[in-house]
């Protein structure tokens, strides 16, 4: 997988001399035919190649390793008592750094209530539709969002009382949350926007968090991600909410030290878990459980550019993440889903 939006602090998904070269690596890497592999824990072994391929390499071949380990049942390989699926926080709009031309703010998302996971599945499709009609594009993210061209603020107002008329009809709890993404934005010190009203602004510091919370406010927010740039660790933790979710993605980067940094700040409440940020399953797992010891709550991420890959959905449950972003539309991001669901009906 790879991001269209990617963490400075993340680890490189492939060195300079690129994939071919890494293939060949992994043709030529005989320590391994010596290695045995019968637990999770014996992914360390492999930790050793980290520098040389990079992120991707290794991820690819541990979820190789730990299909083979598990016979195909990761999740039940890793904890066969696993009962809770995580909650699906579907991206229904969506610009930045997905689209060409659009709105400035990166995803728009649903975080739904419903009673089992394959509610809450269903409850996403039906809301998103329902919001492609309302717009009237046909035009999508590489995510599979829709992509309007309007302003910022005229997109959430849109969302947000599509969600509201929908989750009345449906008659169960949907809520919006926010990717911001907004180490996209941050540039020569000011947080720049092309149409966040309708037209250009550049915001400092104080502005952008009095935008955040007022959207917050005005919106009702369940989920915030990203609201300031990546290195931000005082400005997350001033934003005003009594029940959001205040997530880190950029601003941790699936790194034990950084989440540490963000727990000393007060930052977050909740960070993003992408395994090829971390650079492998070990040190991803690391950061899970830090999270899960201090509360922080944890969100298993897809990336922009995604796989037919299915793993995150295995972790997802193995590892009682509370929620996932896997996208809504697009068969590498149903793949996941469908997955969960195949998952919560075996439990």
């Amino acid at each position: 997988p790879s991001g269209a939006s990617v963490g400075s602090h993340e680890v490189p998904a492939f060195p300079k001399q690129g994939v071919d070269f890494c293939i060949d690596f992994l043709r030529s890497f005989h320590e391994i035919e010596s290695m045995s592999f019968r637990d999770f824990d014996d992914l360390r072994k492999i930790e050793q190649i980290l520098p040389t391929v990079g992120a991707n390499t290794v991820i690819a071949l541990e979820y190789a390793l730990l299909k083979a380990m598990s016979k195909g049942d990761v999740w039940r390989f890793l904890n066969p008592s696993a009962k809770k699926l995580p909650t699906p926080l579907g991206n229904c709009v969506g610009g930045g750094a997905h689209v060409k031309r659009g709105i400035d703010i990166q995803e728009i998302l649903l975080v739904p209530e419903g009673k089992d996971f394959y509610e809450s599945y269903f409850v996403n499709k039906y809301i998103y539709n329902k919001i492609g009609k309302s717009f009237n594009i046909k035009n999508k993210t590489d995510e599979g969002a829709w992509a309007p061209i309007t302003s910022d603020i005229n997109a959430l107002t849109k969302v947000f009382d599509v969600v509201k008329d929908s989750a009345n009809t449906l008659n169960m709890k949907v809520r919006i949350g926010i990717d911001w993404a907004a180490s996209e934005l941050w540039q020569q010190n000011a947080y720049r926007y092309k149409n966040l009203r309708g037209t250009q602004q550049n915001l400092t510091r104080q502005q952008q968090l009095k935008l955040i919370n007022e959207v917050v406010s005005t919106f009702k927010l369940k989920y915030l991600e990203d609201p300031f740039e990546e290195n931000s660790f005082e400005e997350f933790s001033k934003v005003k909410s009594s029940d959001a979710l205040i997530c880190g993605d950029d601003l941790v980067c699936t790194d034990l030290a950084r989440l540490k940094e963000a727990i000393k700040y007060k930052s977050v409440n909740c960070i993003i878990i992408k395994p090829n940020q971390a650079g492998s399953l070990i040190r991803t797992k690391e950061v899970v459980d830090f999270a899960a010891k201090k509360g922080i709550a944890t969100v298993i991420s897809h990336r922009s550019g995604e796989t037919m890959d299915n793993t995150i959905a295995h972790l997802a449950v193995a590892w009682n993440i509370p929620y996932i972003k896997t996208g809504i539309f697009g068969d590498e991001r149903q793949v996941k889903l469908k997955e969960l669901i195949k998952i919560e009906k075996e439990i």
